[in-house]
């Protein structure tokens, strides 16, 4: 068993990395060549389809020198092909600032995923009021709504346009899922992004409670004048599915 365990563990290191490391002894370079071959191409294929922005602004040496790097060096820890886009993620957050050329790249595979991710969702919409006062109630954001935040503005980056300092201001998107399955990408402000992250946040505070902090963050003096205009901007996020309506009384 040790033997087995020793020739497998030789294959994998081989497969991973096939300069680095020997094949097991007995196997003919060959078949060795043929192996290793067909997990990286599909590795390849896979990755390729998950992240097209990355794959077509790095060009075909780059692409494939990162690919190599991903599968040599990062130890994955699901076997399921379904969180290969997470893993690689993790790989180029965990390999961050070793190519100075393209600091945004771990966000822009990031902000690639994330429509996948949001289609693959598994969430469960928890119980809620779809009719409760928004301002009154406490407001509940849905599941299958993600506010995102960026340094980098991935959603323009691409081979006519790679920075190299991150801008002023960040980068604010949502992401929601239609009921067919579709994802929705949109652009936020930074005073409707803080309102979805504070309701994300679960701190069971009325609507009216967000909207006052809110105005006293943006140095709003009519704290009432600044409520009234927020009321259709929630009525409008309930009726795109962002917010569900209001947590249920207990």
């Amino acid at each position: 068993m040790n033997e087995l365990r020793q020739q497998l563990d030789a294959l994998a290191a081989h497969v991973r990395d096939p300069d680095a490391h020997p094949g097991p002894p007995g196997i003919e370079a060959r078949r060795l060549k043929i192996y290793s071959d067909l997990v990286y191409n599909n590795l390849d294929s896979l990755l390729a389809g998950n992240f097209p922005v990355i794959r077509k602004t790095l060009g075909d040496a780059d692409w494939q020198t990162l690919v190599r790097g991903f599968l040599s060096r990062h130890h994955s820890h699901t076997p399921l092909f379904t969180e290969l886009g997470r893993e690689f993620i993790a790989f180029l957050e965990s390999e961050a600032g070793t190519d100075p050329a393209r600091p945004w790249l771990a966000e822009l595979a990031h902000y690639e995923w994330a429509e996948l991710g949001l289609q693959l969702s598994e969430a469960v919409l928890p119980p809620h009021d779809t009719n409760g006062d928004l301002l009154d109630g406490v407001p509940m954001l849905s599941p299958l709504a993600w506010p995102l935040a960026y340094r980098w503005p991935v959603h323009r980056i691409g081979p006519g346009f790679q920075p190299i300092e991150p801008p002023h201001e960040p980068t604010l998107v949502l992401l929601r899922r239609e009921p067919d399955g579709r994802v929705h990408f949109s652009m936020l402000s930074p005073l409707l992004f803080r309102l979805l992250e504070r309701v994300g946040a679960e701190r069971g505070e009325t609507g009216r409670a967000l909207l006052e902090r809110l105005a006293i963050e943006a140095d709003q003096s009519d704290v009432d004048a600044f409520i009234g205009q927020a009321v259709p901007m929630l009525l409008r996020l309930r009726d795109e599915g962002v917010l569900l309506g209001t947590c249920r009384s207990s």
